[in-house]
């Protein structure tokens, strides 16, 4: 039988969730998390890719206005009513919700930003303007 921690130096968070597993009229119906993610700045574009198990394309909203990146979803609850015999032993799956906002640098072409949804990985691809690339100037003699 395994047993239960109540404090791990390394992981203060999991005192607070078994306190919420085990009193859960007492916490939050929702829980927020922060996704990760990566940049990637390449030659013409930078690339995101944020980890987003268990969303779908459907779950979560991107939008961008003067240069911010906004990142946003709230998963919503099973609403379907199945009668069910018994009560609940354990319910941890609840609403979760994140938003995540990137001030992104201005040599960006804000009209051709787009974005792919796969397998838990949203990748969005924000193309740079070509005219604030460098470019070799030639030399004449």
């Amino acid at each position: 039988m395994n047993t239960l921690s109540f404090f791990n130096p390394r992981f203060t968070s999991d005192l607070f969730d078994v306190f919420d597993r085990n009193f859960p009229e007492m916490g939050k119906t929702e829980k927020a998390i922060v996704p990760r993610v990566d940049v990637l700045e390449a030659k013409d574009k930078y690339i995101l890719d944020m980890e987003l198990p268990g969303f779908s394309d459907k779950d979560v909203d991107i939008s961008l206005k003067d240069r911010v990146l906004s990142i946003t979803s709230k998963t919503k609850e099973d609403t379907k009513e199945e009668k069910k015999e018994g009560a609940w032993l354990v319910k941890e799956r609840r609403v979760t919700s994140f938003s995540r906002s990137f001030t992104l640098p201005e040599d960006i072409d804000s009209e051709k930003v787009e974005a792919h949804f796969a397998n838990g990985l949203l990748t969005i691809d924000i193309p740079r303007r070509p005219e604030t690339q460098a470019r070799a100037i030639a030399i004449k003699a």
